[in-house]
């Protein structure tokens, strides 16, 4: 009988760390008058997010950086920053994915008041939500639930997956420029309920849209669906929010 033989373990294939630069845009309003880049060379795996990067250095070198995160998974939309001069979520940015012969530049989004490093002043962002009254506006109450259709449900299906982290809106050149324009995130949320079957405030919303700071200010220049990291696309939702307004009706 043929006895068996104690194998070695197999050992796991080593990952390599390497060195990557992080160019950070740093501003302290309590000390500094205008914002500084500042450099930090931080050891990384391929496997890494940016979001990771950013944390060995809040953690190992500089505890005073700032920036938001919370889910780490890009569902809560909280870090929202630009990399290399685009808008993305840290947590979803890869090193993998990024050439990092270069430095790799890490600064806040723009458009929006800058608090601290990374972190802006979101309220203008917010308040230009809230102004579009993203919530379901019916007069009746349903026994159990409001009724629809996959075909109705499917008209605005897209848009329900805002989460609200601002990258499209403040990649917008016209949001840059004009503080005024209720921007792209704002009008995808509306798109979500004005076209919902079962919302009876569709004209409403476009009436608030049909506005010289609303959908007539977008110039198309897909920068926020470039940007949007859901996928969504934003400006084919503004376009047909524009129809719906040119129309009369959802």
């Amino acid at each position: 009988m043929a006895t068996a033989t104690a194998q070695p373990p197999i050992k796991a294939a080593e990952i390599a760390s390497f060195t990557v630069t992080f160019i950070v845009r740093r501003f302290n309003p309590e000390t500094d008058s205008e914002p500084y880049w500042q450099n930090f060379d931080v050891q990384m795996f391929s496997t890494d997010r940016v979001l990771d990067g950013l944390h060995k250095i809040k953690w190992e070198i500089d505890g005073s950086l700032s920036f938001r995160r919370s889910c780490a998974h890009g569902i809560c939309g909280s870090d929202a920053m630009r990399i290399n001069g685009r808008n993305r979520l840290a947590c979803k940015t890869l090193i993998k994915d990024l050439d990092v012969s270069e430095p790799v530049y890490v600064e806040a989004i723009k458009g929006l008041p800058l608090e601290k490093d990374l972190i802006v002043d979101m309220e203008p962002f917010f308040e230009s939500y809230r102004q579009v009254q993203p919530f379901l506006i019916a007069s009746s109450k349903p026994d159990k639930e409001r009724l629809q259709s996959p075909e109705d449900r499917a008209r605005f299906d897209d848009t329900t997956k805002c989460i609200m982290c601002a990258a499209c809106t403040s990649s917008c050149p016209v949001f840059w420029t004009d503080g005024q324009y209720f921007g792209p995130a704002a009008i995808v949320n509306a798109h979500r309920f004005i076209f919902d079957s079962r919302d009876e405030g569709s004209q409403v919303r476009l009436d608030i849209l049909n506005d010289k700071e609303g959908v007539w200010r977008c110039r198309t220049t897909f920068n926020c669906t470039e940007a949007c990291p859901r996928g969504i696309e934003v400006t084919k939702a503004i376009a047909e929010v524009k129809q719906a307004i040119l129309r009369g009706h959802a």
